[in-house]
C-alpha cells in the first residue's frame, strides 16, 4: 500500500534526476485521497491562488463568492474602490453570508440579521446586550489579497512569502501584452472528474496540441512549433508559435513585437492558474480542487479593446469551449487509469514539449522540503 511519504519520497527521486532524463510521477501522485489531503494542509493551503479578474466586480458593492478548500469567501469592491477577501462567515454563529455574485450595500445574515459593510466591518447586531459584546472586535477576517496583470489571488496563509517573489521574471514575457488593460467578455464554471496536477500539466504542454485539438487548435498552434519560454520559482511558460503566412487575430497593445502577435505565450502561476496570452485575446483557467479525482474549473476570457468585433468574440468563446471540452474528456478518461496499479512514472519528452511539467514537479519538491514530515506508518 503507497503512503503519503512514499508518494513524497518518489518526487523527490523525481527532481533529482538529470535535467535530460526528466520522469513523469506515478498515478498515485495523481489519485491517492491522503495525499490529496496532506496537499490541502501544506503546499496548496500556503501557495497564491488566482479567483477570478479585478473587473469580473467592476464597481463599488460588486462582489462573486468562492469556496476554497475549508474556506468560503467573498470578493468584494469596496466603497474606496479597493477589491478585498472576506471570509464568508458571519462572526456571531458562523452562517454563510453571500452566494453567488451580486452587488450589495452590506452584507445582512440571514440567520439574525448582523449586517457588516464592504469593507468586513460590523455595522448592525440587533438585540446584543452580552457585556462582553464589542462591535469592533467582530469584523470578518480578510485575507491577503494581490492584484497582478488584472488578476485577483489571494493566500490563507497569513505568512507566506510575497506574491512578488512567485512571479517577477514572469512580467518580462507579458508586460508588452498589458494584460491587465484586457476587459472581460466571457466567464464559466463547471467539475471536471480529474486531478487538479493534471490540468496544470495538460495545459502547460505543447506535445498533444495536434494530436487532442487537430481541428481547433493544431492550424494555429501546431505540436511542433511549441518553444519552451521562461520559468521561475512559481511559474514555468511556454510558446505556441503561429506557422508563417497565417492570418492575424490582432493587433493587441502598441508596442507588441511581430513575434509576439505571432504566438500565444502560455504560463502557470503555480499551484492552480494556467492562461494564455495572446495579442488580442487572454484565457485563464482557475482550479479550485475538490478532492482527488475532482475539481471546479473556472474559466474566463477577456479581449485587448476593441480588437475584436462582437462576431469574432463569440467564435473564440465556442473555439475556447470545445477545446476546455476536448481536454476535459481527455483528463477524466485518464484519471481512471491513472488509479491502475501500473500507472508508473515513465520519459517525459524534451524540454520544448514537456519541460514545464518538469518545471512543476521542480517547484512541487521544492515546497514539500518546507512541510512538515509525514509518518512513514501513513
Amino acid at each position: 500500500m503507497t503512503s503519503v511519504s512514499d508518494i513524497r519520497a518518489h518526487l523527490k527521486a523525481i527532481a533529482s534526476l538529470p535535467a535530460d532524463r526528466p520522469m513523469t510521477m506515478p498515478g498515485t501522485f495523481y489519485t491517492d485521497a491522503a495525499f490529496f489531503d496532506w496537499e490541502k494542509d501544506t503546499v496548496l493551503r500556503h501557495g497564491w491562488h488566482v479567483l477570478g479578474r479585478t473587473d469580473e466586480i467592476p464597481e463599488p458593492g460588486d462582489y462573486f463568492c468562492v469556496q476554497l478548500y475549508n474556506e468560503p469567501l467573498i470578493v468584494v469592491r469596496g466603497d474606496d474602490g479597493e477589491i478585498r477577501i472576506l471570509a464568508n462567515v458571519c462572526r456571531h454563529r458562523g452562517m454563510p453570508l453571500a452566494e453567488g455574485r451580486g452587488n450589495v450595500k452590506r452584507f445582512v445574515c440571514s440567520y439574525h440579521a448582523w449586517a457588516y459593510g464592504r469593507d468586513g466591518s460590523l455595522l448592525r447586531a440587533a438585540r446584543m446586550d452580552n457585556a462582553g459584546f464589542d462591535a469592533k472586535s467582530c469584523k470578518l477576517h480578510g485575507f491577503n489579497t494581490v492584484i497582478w496583470n488584472g488578476f485577483i489571488y489571494v493566500n490563507l496563509d497569513a505568512t507566506a512569502a510575497p506574491f512578488t517573489d512567485e512571479t517577477a521574471d514572469l512580467d518580462g514575457l507579458l508586460e508588452n501584452y498589458a494584460p491587465d488593460e484586457f476587459r472581460l467578455v466571457h466567464v464559466e464554471e463547471g467539475v471536471w472528474n480529474t486531478n487538479w496536477k493534471c490540468l496544470v500539466e495538460n495545459f502547460m504542454e505543447g506535445y498533444h496540441l495536434s494530436v487532442v485539438h487537430p481541428q481547433t487548435l493544431h492550424g494555429y498552434t501546431p505540436t511542433g512549433l511549441a518553444r519552451k519560454a521562461a520559468s521561475g520559482p512559481g511559474f514555468t511558460s511556454y510558446c505556441a508559435n503561429y506557422p508563417d503566412g497565417i492570418e492575424s487575430r490582432g493587433t493587441g497593445a502598441p508596442g507588441l513585437s511581430a513575434e509576439e502577435c505571432h504566438r500565444s505565450s502560455l504560463f502557470a502561476i503555480f499551484p492552480t492558474q494556467v492562461a494564455s496570452q495572446a495579442a488580442s485575446l487572454l484565457v485563464s483557467l482557475y482550479i479550485f480542487p475538490l478532492s482527488a479525482d475532482q475539481i471546479n474549473v473556472k474559466w474566463t476570457m477577456s479581449v485587448y479593446g476593441d480588437d475584436l468585433d462582437a462576431e469574432t468574440i463569440a467564435q473564440r468563446i465556442e473555439l475556447w469551449s470545445e477545446v476546455n471540452r476536448e481536454d476535459r474528456e481527455k483528463l477524466e478518461r485518464m484519471q481512471v487509469a491513472l488509479r491502475s496499479s501500473h500507472a508508473e512514472a515513465g520519459p517525459l519528452a524534451g524540454d520544448d514539449l514537456e519541460g514545464t511539467i518538469r518545471d512543476f514537479h521542480l517547484w512541487f519538491a521544492a515546497q514539500d522540503q518546507h512541510m512538515p514530515q509525514v509518518n512513514a506508518a501513513e
